[in-house]
Parts: structure tokens; C-alpha cells; sequence
């Protein structure tokens, strides 16, 4: 059965729908090359469906090879079904690709290490691949190494344990950790607060925030003592406050315009003239995949866009254009991690968590300053 953190990891390299698969001429010239191949390297990246016979195949297939007339290519099988294919019976499309069950025996073997860091021929002997061949296998399908999924899966491991056991302590061990100083150690990346608070859902912990009028409306923006947590636009102040409170139920949240005067200018200048405002400090927990998406981001010229594909290739992910989507979505800084400069692969605007209103107004907005300072 496969693994909850490999299945949520897996699931989310997966489009929303195959009009996530590039269907560009180039693209499909590939795919039919590979089948024409029976590639079995192209096995479980997509399957191509046959509209003479009704009946969808892996690119390896023994089968006879139709006309190229007849073919369309989906990305998963789930697609080929709900267009109405049939599974080959030859080549069984809809099992499990044996890559994918090497990276879920990799993936099972990690969650069950809890001794040392396993090294990454340890991991590949466990897989029955080599530690290279599983180093670029973790990359190509969940966009992290194994170093990294392990990490992660150890963080979730004590944040479970800290809601569950009796102390602290307790949840160190029951977790697998060694001693109580590398947890401390490595808190920031983990939970982003100490233990003990985490322990108590975020008691204690102190959220200063500030609300002012932008160019776009009501603005909010809050600060730990390490970096903003949160950057947000509404309609209201209340509405952002009580935002601000779903998201930290727990921590001790508390009006501070003085304190958060510095941070606030620091972000209206993000919306402002110039493009090279000073970056600022940041507090928020995220998964691997996440940060990477979010340093992406931050990567976009001032004045420029990407589209969702375009971030997925940059980071090695072609496939994983939903998974980039969502980690744009979730983005909980507005403005300081730029998710607006991502746009549909037509040019056409996307979601946008603070409205498509304000992203064209901000995207408009940054082109009219590009071009200015550009003139300067």
C-alpha cells in the first residue's frame, strides 16, 4: 500500500487535467518517437490511446503500432478512461510502473529509518537501483532528493509526536532522535518555533501585525521576531485579522504599527517605482518543494513573467506543473515571494489567492516601472 507522505507526494507531480500535458507539435513528435521506439524509458511519463480500437497502451507495448493518424497522447491513465479507452491487455497500462515501485520502496525504507541518516547507496540497495539512478528518480517524479524527503518526513514524524505524547521528551525519541540537542538544532526548518510552544499549538508564540491602505486595497502584514509570516490583501481590516487568526489560533497575535512600521515600507516599496527594493526577512514553514518553488519565484525579473510550465522546467519538473501551481497558491507572503509573475502558458491570467483583479493591477503596474527605470 503505498506510503501517506509518498502518496501526497506522488499525487501532487500529477496535472489537474491533461490540458496540463503539452500538446505542442514538438512534444507529440516525441512521444510518437518513443512509441514508434517502444521506449521503455517513456513508460509511466504518458500513454498514447488508439481511436480506430478504443484501446490505450504504455509506449513499450509489443502491439502492432497504429497509424499516427489515429493516436492521442494523455498524461495518465485516469485521463485515457474518462475519454472513454480501454486498457491494452498486452502491456497492462494501468499497473504499477516498476520505477514507481522502486521510488515507493525507497520511499517506504526512509520513513522506517529512524537510527542515522541512511546514505544514498543504503537507500538504492533498498530500491534495487543504484544510489545516482535513484538520486535523479526522486527528482524527476517528487522534485526533492531522498536527503530532502527524509527530512521532511522526519519533521512530520515529531510534529505528530509532539500533539500525541506525553512530553517533549518523549516525542524526541518516540520520533527516533538521538538526543534533544539536534532537534533544537534543526527547529527552524522543522517547526519554525521551539518544541515546547509547538507542542501547545503555537501558545505563546508572538505575531505583531499591521494593516494600512495599498494601491490594491486593504494590506496586512505580520512579523515573528524572525521574518514576516504573513503578507496578505483584503477588502477589510477585520477580514484580515481574522485570517490572520484561522491561520495562528494559538499564538499570542497583537496590533503593533509602530514595530511593523519598518516591514511595512519595506513591502509597499515592492509596489512602488523602483524595482530593487531591499529583500526582506521571511518566517514561514514550508516543505521542500515548496521553498524551491518559492526561490523560483524570486528569481522572475521585476517587470517579467513565467508561466506555470516555464517554473516546472526551471526546476527540473516538466510534469509537475500542478504541484507548482498549488505551491504558488500557497504562498503566504504576498508580494515579497512574487506568485503574481506566473501566469497561464497563453498568456492569459490564472488564479491569484489575493484576486485576478489585483494581479493584473500589480502585474500591469511592475511593466509600467520596468519601463521606466529601463528609460531612466
Amino acid at each position: 500500500m503505498m506510503l501517506p507522505g509518498a502518496a501526497a507526494m506522488l499525487e501532487s507531480a500529477l496535472p489537474l487535467s491533461n490540458a496540463a500535458l503539452d500538446t505542442s507539435a514538438a512534444k507529440d513528435n516525441d512521444r510518437w518517437q518513443a512509441v514508434l521506439r517502444r521506449d521503455p524509458q517513456a513508460d509511466g511519463r504518458f500513454v498514447y490511446a488508439v481511436r480506430t480500437t478504443g484501446i490505450f497502451c504504455r509506449p513499450s507495448c509489443p502491439s502492432r503500432r497504429p497509424a499516427r493518424g489515429n493516436v492521442v497522447f494523455f498524461l495518465v491513465p485516469e485521463h485515457a478512461r474518462l475519454a472513454g479507452y480501454r486498457a491494452c491487455i498486452r502491456c497492462a497500462p494501468e499497473s504499477m510502473h516498476p520505477l514507481t515501485a522502486r521510488l515507493l520502496a525507497a520511499c517506504s525504507y526512509l520513513d522506517r529509518v529512524h537510527e542515522k541518516v541512511p546514505t544514498l547507496s543504503e537507500v538504492g540497495h533498498e530500491a534495487g537501483v543504484s544510489g545516482y539512478a535513484l538520486q535523479r528518480l526522486f527528482r524527476r517524479v517528487l522534485g526533492v532528493t531522498p536527503h530532502e524527503y527524509y527530512a521532511t518526513r522526519r519533521a512530520q514524524d515529531f510534529r505528530h509526536q509532539l500533539r500525541t505524547a506525553s512530553t517533549v521528551t518523549a516525542a524526541i525519541y518516540q520520533a527516533g532522535f538521538g538526543s534533544s540537542s539536534r532537534v533544537y538544532e534543526q527547529r527552524a526548518g522543522m517547526l519554525g518555533m521551539n518544541p515546547g510552544k509547538y507542542r501547545k499549538g503555537a501558545a505563546g508564540q508572538r505575531i505583531r501585525y499591521t494593516t494600512a491602505i495599498s494601491p490594491l486595497g486593504r494590506i496586512l502584514v505580520a512579523s515573528t521576531t524572525r521574518g514576516l509570516c504573513a503578507v496578505a490583501f483584503g477588502e477589510t481590516e477585520e477580514e484580515l485579522v481574522a485570517g490572520l487568526l484561522r491561520d495562528f489560533p494559538n499564538a499570542e497575535v497583537e496590533l503593533d504599527s509602530a514595530a511593523l512600521a519598518a516591514n511595512l515600507a519595506g513591502v509597499l516599496a515592492l509596489l512602488q517605482e523602483h524595482p530593487t527594493a531591499s529583500p526582506l526577512p521571511v518566517d514561514v514553514r514550508a516543505t521542500a518543494f515548496q521553498r524551491r518553488v518559492w526561490e523560483a519565484l524570486q528569481q522572475i525579473p521585476f517587470g517579467e513573467t513565467r508561466s506555470y510550465s516555464d517554473l516546472a522546467r526551471s526546476l527540473g519538473r516538466p510534469e509537475a506543473v500542478r504541484a507548482v501551481a498549488r505551491a504558488c497558491g500557497q504562498n503566504p507572503v504576498a508580494i515579497v515571494v512574487p506568485c503574481h509573475r506566473v501566469i497561464g502558458k497563453d498568456g492569459q491570467m490564472t488564479g491569484y489567492r489575493w484576486g485576478i483583479e489585483r494581479k493584473r493591477q500589480l502585474l500591469e503596474q511592475e511593466r509600467r516601472s520596468a519601463a521606466k527605470n529601463a528609460g531612466c
